[in-house]
């Protein structure tokens, strides 16, 4: 295969084995009526170099897969992304990432696609899923000139739907986790952090089968009637 660079129009500059590998990526499965213990889950953690979702970068991808109703540590992704205009800031003290982690890291193009190839047609959970899905986004336009259309299921917006008991309308993943007692060894990390988020989505999933939601197409619609009160609430 050739290592010549191709340029792609306004889109970025790829070699002609990353064009190939983005034209095999797999399109998003439909969502259909698969019990959630029967579907394969993403759950995807981000760190970035900050919170603009217009200026800040994608730093770090962290990736785990729940899959017959189980988190399959087979089934992991880690990579940190080369950033060679990187610059240090404050957000170093909350993601831990080195410089020279960001300096030697995968180049941005390589780093995309493998976590693509990864990801498959599964649909994506995520805490705060807006933040994590933008950012997602505008870096693969960025680098791969590839439009993300997977959809993202928000563990946020899920865990006060289905456990409104709790009484935590708009708490963080922390908040989540003390209510629920789970052990976490380590935060702020993307893996550490995607492990975390698959560890509530399998409790909200129990919590969901005994309120008789046991499809992604009713978690969404139960979430789209969900979302209209809080509107009205907020009024």
């Amino acid at each position: 295969m050739s290592q010549f660079t191709w340029f792609t129009g306004r889109g970025p500059a790829l070699l002609e084995s990353q064009l190939d590998r983005r034209i095999r990526l797999a399109g998003p499965a439909a969502l259909d009526s698969t019990p959630l213990g029967e579907q394969r889950l993403v759950v995807l953690d981000l760190e970035t170099s900050g919170f603009d979702m217009k200026r800040d970068q994608l730093l770090s991808i962290g990736a785990v897969v729940i899959e017959q109703g189980a988190i399959d540590l087979g089934q992991q992704f880690e990579c940190t992304l080369q950033r060679l205009d990187h610059k240090v800031s404050a957000s170093v003290l909350i993601h831990g990432i080195a410089p020279s982690e960001i300096a030697n890291g995968v180049e941005p193009a390589e780093a995309l696609l493998d976590f693509m190839e990864f990801l498959g047609d599964s649909p994506l959970l995520a805490f705060h899923a807006g933040f994590d899905q933008r950012m997602l986004g505008r870096a693969l336009k960025q680098s791969l000139g590839h439009h993300l259309r997977h959809r993202f299921f928000d563990v946020a917006e899920l865990a006060p739907l289905l456990c409104p008991q709790a009484k935590i309308p708009r708490g963080g993943l922390d908040d989540w986790i003390r209510y629920f007692g789970l052990q976490v060894q380590q935060r702020h990390h993307a893996s550490a952090d995607a492990l975390a988020t698959a560890e509530l989505a399998l409790i909200l999933f129990s919590k969901a089968r005994q309120q008789q939601l046991d499809s992604l197409p009713a978690l969404d619609q139960r979430l789209a009637s969900w979302r209209r009160r809080q509107r009205a609430h907020s009024l």
